[in-house]
């Protein structure tokens, strides 16, 4: 498997001052990629409660700066645990606690920064929200230990990026119902797909360390799994959308998501780092029809 690196430190990260560039790529803000992929489950449960639409586009907002400022935080707790494994590792070795340019207390005051600013946000929310946003304070902070006693953290990363989708449906609803459950549980089984696509690049050098992944666990078997995340991803949707009350319009509309996710899985190279991370990044667009699927579908 060739070297392979995703960090971007070129760019406006570049241009940055001096001192302030090791803690944008600490917070991954050269990648945005995880921001919308933490975002995304948010907007579909906002879209499929239906609150009014000044609401709607108020909440949206608060979960779009959130997700950034969460991401990040996330980011940092997940490099502080993994900053030894990480100097193993081609693709991380680079990172900023890795590499020596942020030390841990530097990390430990931007994340206090990152989870003050945060919190603004989240008390901008309902009391279910405020709740269920504290509540997932423990799913980030035990994330980064998954992948040291298990075969499945992205069954964790699952759960932790996905908690947007009933954390949406309290703030725009007031109740988590079973309409917001389905919806969970597709955001899982979409991101247990794509993390495994994502882990792939790091397969060869986890090996070597003894860090354990679905990548790792499924190898070359890795197509048929991500048949049944994808296929388990558009049906809970469909359930979910079903149970919403959403017009048939929605149901038409979900075969583009499908496809998207049909193509991943046709495409998926896993000694293909640079193809695997191609792949992982398009769940953007992925998450982004979805969204319009439903938004359509209240029409």
């Amino acid at each position: 498997m060739r070297a392979h690196t995703d960090i971007v430190a070129g760019g406006w990260i570049a241009r940055l001052p001096r001192p302030w560039a090791p803690y944008a790529l600490l917070a991954r803000l050269d990648r945005p990629i995880g921001a919308w992929l933490l975002f995304l489950p948010g907007l579909w449960s906002i879209l499929l409660a239906r609150p009014p639409a000044a609401r709607s586009a108020w909440l949206i907002v608060l979960f779009a700066l959130g997700s950034v400022l969460m991401r990040g935080a996330g980011c940092v707790v997940n490099d502080m645990w993994d900053r030894d494994m990480d100097r193993q590792v081609t693709r991380t070795a680079g990172r900023p606690l890795a590499s020596g340019a942020v030390r841990m207390r530097g990390a430990a005051v931007f994340l206090a920064g990152l989870l003050a600013l945060s919190l603004l946000i989240l008390l901008q929310l309902n009391i279910l929200a405020q709740g269920l946003g504290v509540a997932s304070l423990v799913l980030v902070a035990v994330y980064p230990l998954a992948k040291r006693v298990t075969w499945w953290p992205q069954a964790m990363l699952g759960l932790t990026f996905g908690w947007g989708a009933p954390m949406g449906y309290a703030a725009a609803a007031g109740r988590v119902d079973a309409t917001a459950l389905l919806l969970y549980a597709a955001a899982i089984a979409w991101i247990l797909g794509y993390d495994t696509i994502y882990a792939h690049q790091d397969r060869e050098d986890d090996a070597l360390i003894g860090v354990r992944s679905t990548a790792r666990l499924f190898g070359a078997q890795t197509r048929p799994f991500l048949a049944v995340c994808y296929g388990a991803t558009v049906a809970l949707i469909a359930a979910a959308g079903w149970r919403a009350g959403l017009a048939v319009p929605f149901f038409g509309l979900l075969a583009l998501p499908a496809a998207l996710l049909a193509w991943q899985v046709l495409r998926i190279d896993i000694d293909d780092p640079a193809r695997c991370l191609a792949l992982f990044k398009a769940n953007r667009e992925v998450g982004l029809a979805i969204g319009a699927a439903i938004l359509l579908g209240r029409l």
